[in-house]
């Protein structure tokens, strides 16, 4: 994680810390530059993101090495290979304190915002130590909203959307790391131009055109609400061209079902949708390839029937090769929370449930699953008191990880890396 940015005491002051940061970057500059030129990259690649920004000012050709786009995504590679080897993963934490939560017409606000906080945590046994999260304060000026939401995280890169409340169009692709967001431009279809609409982000890297791309699926609300006969759009925004792609309705026939989690897994977005076959009603994963462009659909397990009561919510699996699901029931009869897996991807068959929740708590309370960890635990949240805790699942444990989680909150996969530094368009802070 971060250089100095653990909570609690530390040995030194802050003033002899910054001088021994200091001094320690004056060893490791001068011992680099006793080195042959043609090896400083190869020595670059193996260090830490923080004192690779110090070194963009040490000459212009470790500024032109460190900000070249293959050297950054080389960096990348060589980060994740590194986490995948000493479980150094971190978790990204987005929690909000408020009065609480209103949903007039289905739709959820914030009742009294009291304030945000991004926060970095080590996806391991110790997931307390955290290191608080710097937001641009420039955005908060643009939020018509009390705060942004966390959308989806890939590569370092964090996707914020504008819109826990009212229909706002404030899109930003943000890296915390290097303190570097794009604000995207707003996007074809709004309220103004199409009326009202549900609409689902994500956001992948196209792995063929080395291209991160936000995807936007807008479904209209045209028959009072009724989704069987709304039409679906789709727009894809490429942080390379810096701009959306034209309107596409080439979609299967859906309804997309906003804010229930979407997955990024083997190069496709991945969300929850809903259409119509006849009488009934069929929720499926419609799935999005981010370098091809194209859709498909994989079906969602068959052993549970549709109900109206029924809550789901899309994760990625601890693996990060598959999808995971969380099924909530809770009414006056029945309470019990559900988590799948799909174990091969794409073949519906493999859909295995891992365990089966009742009410927990001297509140009986059903908790909330927010995603899986690397260690194939699913972080959850308590509702009677907004705690954070970690389900072993073949014991059905619960391990306190210590954090508040707030009235809303979202835990995702975050793993540091240097994109945006390259990009002359994205505004520093």
């Amino acid at each position: 994680m971060w250089d100095d940015c653990y909570e609690g005491k530390s040995l030194l002051t802050p003033a002899s810390a910054s001088k021994l940061c200091l001094s320690i970057t004056d060893v490791v500059t001068n011992w680099l530059k006793s080195f042959p030129e043609e090896i400083i990259p190869s020595i670059l690649i193996r260090l830490p993101i923080k004192s690779l920004i110090r070194f963009t000012s040490v000459c212009k050709s470790w500024r032109s090495t460190i900000k070249d786009p293959s050297f950054i995504r080389t960096h990348l590679a060589h980060t994740l290979n590194f986490n995948d080897q000493n479980a150094t993963h971190l978790l990204l934490l987005h929690t909000v304190f408020s009065q609480g939560l209103s949903y007039p017409l289905g739709v959820r606000h914030i009742v009294g915002f009291k304030q945000d906080l991004y926060s970095l945590h080590y996806d391991n046994n110790d997931v307390s130590q955290c290191c608080k999260v710097e937001f641009p304060i420039g955005l908060k000026e643009e939020m018509i909203n009390p705060c942004f939401r966390v959308v989806a995280t890939c590569d370092g890169l964090v996707l914020l959307a504008d819109d826990l409340g009212l229909y706002a169009y404030n899109f930003v692709i943000w890296n915390p790391c290097v303190r570097k967001y794009v604000i995207l431009p707003k996007p074809s279809v709004r309220f103004s131009t199409h009326g009202g609409y549900e609409a689902s982000l994500g956001l992948g890297y196209d792995v063929i055109g080395n291209d991160y791309k936000v995807v936007r699926l807008t479904t209209l609300l045209e028959q009072q609400g009724m989704f069987d006969t709304c039409p679906t759009l789709a727009q894809v925004y490429s942080l390379a061209k810096g701009s959306w792609g034209r309107l596409r309705s080439d979609l299967p026939p859906c309804g997309m079902l906003p804010d229930l989690g979407q997955a990024f897994v083997k190069g496709a977005l991945h969300w929850l949708a809903i259409r119509w076959e006849g009488d009934d009603v069929i929720f499926f994963v419609l799935a999005f390839d981010v370098g091809s462009e194209s859709f498909r659909e994989i079906m969602l397990p068959k052993t549970f029937k549709m109900e109206e009561s029924l809550e789901l919510r899309l994760s990625v699996s601890g693996d990060r090769q598959s999808i995971g699901l969380f099924v909530r029931f809770e009414d006056e009869s029945d309470c019990f929370l559900d988590i799948w897996v799909m174990k091969e991807y794409c073949i519906e068959k493999s859909w295995t449930k891992l365990v089966i929740l009742s009410p927990q708590g001297p509140q009986r309370s059903l908790p909330n699953a927010l995603c899986f960890r690397r260690n194939g635990e699913v972080v959850l949240v308590l509702e009677d008191s907004c705690e954070l805790v970690s389900l072993e699942l073949a014991s059905k444990q619960f391990k306190a990880l210590g954090i508040s989680g707030g009235q809303v909150c979202s835990v995702d996969l975050y793993e540091e890396s240097l994109v945006l530094l390259d990009k002359k368009d994205a505004v520093s802070y």
